[in-house]
């Protein structure tokens, strides 16, 4: 793998892309980077708080312009469950690296959610959680390089395969 390179772990909210990313990146020896801490810290905000007083719009729209703005050498970089919706964002990571689907079933998600509400998760208005997985779905599947399934696996183990896949 190039050593400029930058690992980008896309996947649904509860995929567990920061846990594997702060295993993957200590595994590579390379910079870790969560968009959603960037966004928090930026903006002095929870994700959550974004979403309900700004909506769900301006939230993407934030998060568009934290990764527009990222020019990192060798990290990996976690990245929020709805970059896919930016084609300009996730265009941006691509050119810097390899995007990786972190893939979990529906089922899986939804019993690793138990905190939906607070997680700062955007649903468009009336949207359920399964439009939302359903609508995703083939974004991550039109933006990865690989793509590594997670659901029954513990995160070491996720790890290890993602490094074999790169």
């Amino acid at each position: 793998m190039q050593h400029c390179k930058n690992v980008i772990l896309i996947g649904m909210p509860g995929a567990g892309k920061s846990t594997v990313g702060v295993i993957l990146a200590k595994s590579l020896g390379m910079q870790f980077i969560d968009t959603d801490i960037l966004i928090q810290e930026q903006t002095g905000r929870m994700l959550q708080e974004i979403l309900d007083e700004d909506g769900s719009d301006a939230f993407k729209r934030i998060e568009e312009e934290t990764i527009l703005s990222l020019h990192p050498r060798r990290a990996v970089i976690a990245t929020g469950g709805s970059v896919v919706c930016s084609g300009d964002a996730m265009a941006h990571l691509k050119s810097g690296g390899m995007v990786v689907y972190l893939k979990v079933s529906y089922e899986e998600m939804e019993k690793r959610l138990k905190n939906i509400t607070t997680r700062g998760i955007v649903l468009l208005p009336g949207q359920s959680l399964r439009e939302m997985y359903d609508e995703r779905v083939p974004l991550y599947e039109k933006y990865a390089d690989l793509t590594v399934a997670c659901s029954d696996e513990d995160f070491e183990s996720v790890v290890r395969n993602v490094i074999g896949a790169l």
